[in-house]
C-alpha cells in the first residue's frame, strides 16, 4: 500500500526462495525507473536501466526463475504465459493497488515503525491508496520488527490492526549476512569478529536505510552515511565524490559499504568497470518470521498447491 522502504523486496527474495524448488516461479514488477518500455524478459546479461533494480537482482540471485517487467500487469501476464513455459505461479510485485487483475493472495507488508494506519494518502504520506483498502489483503506482515518487541508490543499492534476473520497477520525481522567484496564475493568480513575494526562509508538510493544503519552502527567503529534518493541512477561522477570522500578520512580500515539493491545501478558498462576498482562492500540482506515462519510457509505452500494458477482479468 506504501511506497518505498517497507522491505518488500526481502519478502519476495522469501517468497521466491520458498517456492522455486517447489514449482517454476515467475515475478512481474514494472520495473521501476528503467530506461524501457513495454514487456521485457530479464536475462543474466539485463541491465538497471532495461529492467529495473529490484527485477535485475531477483534475476541475479536466481537465474533460473523467469524474470519480467510490464507496467500493465494484465498485459504482463499474458505476454509471461505466451513466452515461457507456463509458471506455476507469479508473484506480482507490488501490485496490490492494481484493481484490473484479481490475484489469488493479496500479501501487504507494512514498516513496524510507519505503519499503514498512521500514514497518509500521497503526497501528505506514503499510502497509494486509502487505509480501508486493507480489508482485500489476505496476509498483512508487520515488516522491520525490533527483535526485542515483546509479546506485548505484539499485541497492541494487533489491537490496532484488527484483523478481518479471513487475514492473517505475521510479524517478519529483517537479517543481515556477511559484508562482501563486490570485485570478490568469497572476500567476506565477519560481522561479529573483524567489523569492529572498520570505519565504513555507506551510501544508499533505497526507501528507508534507518534500519540497515542502525545495524552497521552497533558492530563498526564507525558509519557515515552518504544519502541518495529511492532507486537513484548513479553516475561515474557520483562515484568519484564517494572515492574522494573515502579518501579524505585519514587511516587505514575503511570500507565503503551498500546495499544489494544498489549494486544492481551499478553493474553497467560505464560503472562497473569504476565500482571494481573501489573498496566496495555489500550488506546482503533477508527476512525470517521467527516464531510463525513454519505457519507462514505452511500457508503459502498450501495455497500454491491449490491453486496452481489464478488470474482473473476483470471485466
Amino acid at each position: 500500500m506504501a511506497v518505498g522502504g517497507t522491505g518488500k523486496t526481502p519478502h519476495v527474495d522469501y517468497l521466491i526462495n520458498l517456492l522455486k524448488n517447489e514449482m517454476p516461479v515467475a515475478t512481474l514488477s514494472r520495473g521501476y525507473k528503467r530506461k524501457t518500455k513495454g514487456f521485457l524478459l530479464a536475462t543474466n546479461l539485463s541491465t538497471s536501466h532495461e529492467v529495473g533494480d529490484e527485477p535485475l537482482m531477483y534475476k541475479n540471485k536466481h537465474p533460473d526463475i523467469y524474470v519480467a517487467v510490464e507496467g500493465n500487469r494484465v498485459k504482463g501476464v499474458k505476454k509471461l504465459l505466451e513466452q515461457t513455459p507456463e509458471p506455476k505461479v507469479i508473484l506480482l510485485d507490488d501490485a496490490f493497488q492494481h484493481r484490473a487483475i484479481k490475484c489469488g493472495l493479496n500479501i501487504v507488508v507494512s514498516d513496524y515503525s510507519h505503519l499503514y494506519f498512521n500514514d497518509e494518502l500521497m503526497p501528505v504520506g506514503h499510502l497509494r491508496e486509502s487505509v480501508g483498502g486493507i480489508k482485500r489483503a489476505d496476509v498483512i506482515i508487520v515488516s522491520k520488527t525490533p527483535e526485542k518487541t515483546t509479546a506485548v508490543d505484539i499485541r497492541n499492534v494487533l489491537k490496532d490492526i484488527k484483523p478481518l476473520p479471513h487475514q492473517q497477520v505475521f510479524f517478519s525481522y529483517l537479517k543481515y549476512g556477511e559484508l562482501y567484496s563486490i570485485s570478490n564475493v568469497n572476500e567476506k568480513i565477519s560481522t561479529l569478529n573483524d567489523l569492529f575494526r572498520f570505519r565504513l562509508i555507506v551510501f544508499t538510493g533505497i526507501g528507508n536505510p534507518e534500519t540497515m544503519l542502525t545495524y552497521l552502527k552497533e558492530f563498526s567503529a564507525s558509519v557515515s552515511h552518504l544519502p541518495f534518493g529511492d532507486h537513484y541512477d548513479y553516475t561515474v561522477q557520483d562515484l568519484d565524490n564517494i572515492q574522494k570522500y573515502y579518501h579524505s578520512i585519514e587511516g587505514g580500515n575503511k570500507l565503503i559499504v551498500t546495499t544489494e539493491k544498489d549494486l544492481m545501478r551499478l553493474k553497467n558498462h560505464e560503472l562497473w568497470p569504476v565500482a571494481q576498482r573501489m573498496n566496495i562492500y555489500a550488506l546482503p540482506v533477508e527476512v525470517t518470521f521467527k516464531d510463525s515462519e513454519q505457519e507462514f510457509n505452511e500457508l503459502i505452500l498450501k495455497y500454491v498447491r491449490a491453486n496452481r494458477f489464478h488470474h482473473e482479468k476483470y471485466s
